[in-house]
């Protein structure tokens, strides 16, 4: 089990929501089974829906095409 707040510190690196996006899904892909949604990302391009994206993304260890940019 992983937490967002974790994941967030854990990499200074991301500077945006886009760049979390890309972390869920690797995250995933690496074998994280369950990812709890402690903390709002505190990012300017944080959509309002981030929590049911971001559940999707890591359900499926990859961002959707529709939701690319």
């Amino acid at each position: 089990m992983a937490s967002l707040s974790d994941l967030i510190i854990s990499h200074p690196e991301i500077r945006s929501y886009d760049d979390l996006e890309e972390l869920v899904a690797a995250a995933a892909r690496d074998g994280v089974i369950v990812l709890h949604m402690d903390l709002k990302p505190d990012y300017p391009d944080t959509p309002r829906d981030w929590q049911s994206r971001l559940e999707l993304i890591f359900y499926r260890g990859e961002i959707p095409e529709r939701m690319r940019k």
